[in-house]
């Protein structure tokens, strides 16, 4: 039974700018509430609302256009956002919010924001009730179904779209709450979904049938504590990155061969460096962009703490991935994005609530030096016609 949905008007503050017809946008949901204290997460006393940044991908430089108040948040993988591919609707999903009975700690949230991306200015124009601790959302490739997990609850909730209109199609248990799914997506034909069970050490594969969700008893072992997944464009592949147990030790991705039946791990990636929170393919499937934190979230005097994240780029070749370069990035670095080009890539770093921008031409990376200033640490990141 559908669960009664909260859309309601609320107050949006942002830059009177409207956003272009022609552009790419991409949505940046920046965390206020939670600081690195020395490799410590932190609640921040008294902190100011949650943002989400909207920018345009598909002018050079990247452009903002417009910076609005959104609760999100941090904690789970930093695609807790989804965009319409025509770049008319953003979801932002909030998996922790302030304690009211403690404002030192965190509880799980249950709202998911809903953004006109095309009113003048961007608006929050309404709130999607979903279970504790939203976090990875998708769309379907015809953009009329919003899949979330729900990290805190172990299931997986299917929303009927488009925006005010929204509805609760099916909410499926998939595991305990320990087994904390992170994150679900589509195929590119919208039968099937895989969750990463964070907990569980597996993805778990799901048809997807009308307005129906069913778990086909398909969990298929990868790394440790999956976490992002991306699905190649053209259906046959998926990449999952691992984040470990945050020990120090390298971490990996798993390719997952969709083709055969039953879809199953066909090769590894050693990523040679720590805690892969950020992952994403270019929209043309040719390249898989992968953030690695490498201990720059750690304390100062730990033997794991690097001064530098690093953004890690493959070249995909069927099932094999090639690293092509890599670059330094920030601290406790998130989520990542490409244009629909390609050529552009844009990181978040949390600790210097920024967005590193980045030009590939095909054979290097190049740092433009011209990061862009978020509202707040970068949490979560998604562009719109992106995996």
């Amino acid at each position: 039974m559908s669960r009664t949905l909260a859309v309601a008007a609320l107050a949006a503050a942002g830059f009177s700018l409207s956003v272009p017809a022609a552009a790419q946008i991409a949505v940046s949901s920046n965390d206020r509430k939670l600081v690195l204290d020395n490799g410590t997460a932190k609640v921040v006393a008294n902190p100011r609302p949650d943002t989400a940044t909207i920018i345009d991908l598909g002018v050079n430089p990247p452009k903002v256009l417009a910076e609005i108040d959104a609760p999100g948040s941090v904690v789970g993988p930093p695609v807790s956002v989804a965009v319409a591919r025509d770049g008319s609707v953003a979801y932002v999903a909030s998996a922790m919010k302030i304690d009211p009975a403690d404002p030192t700690k965190q509880v799980p949230d249950e709202r998911i924001s809903v953004i006109d991306l095309k009113s003048n200015p961007p608006k929050v124009v309404g709130t999607i009730i979903a279970g504790k601790g939203p976090a990875g959302l998708s769309l379907s490739p015809d953009g009329k179904r919003l899949l979330v997990a729900n990290r805190s609850e172990g299931s997986v909730s299917m929303f009927a779209l488009p925006g005010q209109d929204t509805r609760q199609l099916a909410k499926l248990s998939v595991g305990k709450d320990t087994s904390m799914p992170s994150h679900v997506v589509f195929t590119p034909d919208g039968k099937t979904a895989l969750v990463s069970m964070y907990g569980e050490h597996t993805v778990k594969v799901l048809k997807v049938d009308g307005e129906t969700l069913e778990d086909t008893k398909r969990d298929i072992s990868v790394g440790v504590r999956p976490y992002p997944i991306a699905v190649h464009p053209n259906g046959k592949m998926a990449v999952v990155a691992h984040v470990g147990r945050g020990t120090g030790d390298a971490d990996t991705l798993a390719i997952i061969d969709l083709a055969r039946k039953p879809a199953r791990v066909v090769g590894w990636v050693d990523l040679g460096y720590e805690t892969p929170e950020g992952m994403m393919l270019s929209s043309d499937g040719k390249w898989c962009a992968v953030v690695a934190m490498n201990g720059s979230n750690k304390a100062k005097d730990s033997p794991f703490y690097n001064q530098a994240g690093r953004l890690l780029l493959y070249r995909i070749d069927g099932m094999k991935l090639t690293r092509v370069a890599e670059a330094p990035i920030g601290h406790w670095s998130q989520g990542v994005v490409f244009s629909r080009d390609g050529k552009t890539i844009l990181v978040q770093n949390m600790v210097e609530e920024n967005a590193m921008v980045f030009r590939w031409d095909g054979a290097k990376l190049v740092d433009t030096k011209k990061p862009i200033k978020l509202g707040g640490g970068g949490a979560a990141i998604r562009a719109a016609g992106g995996l």
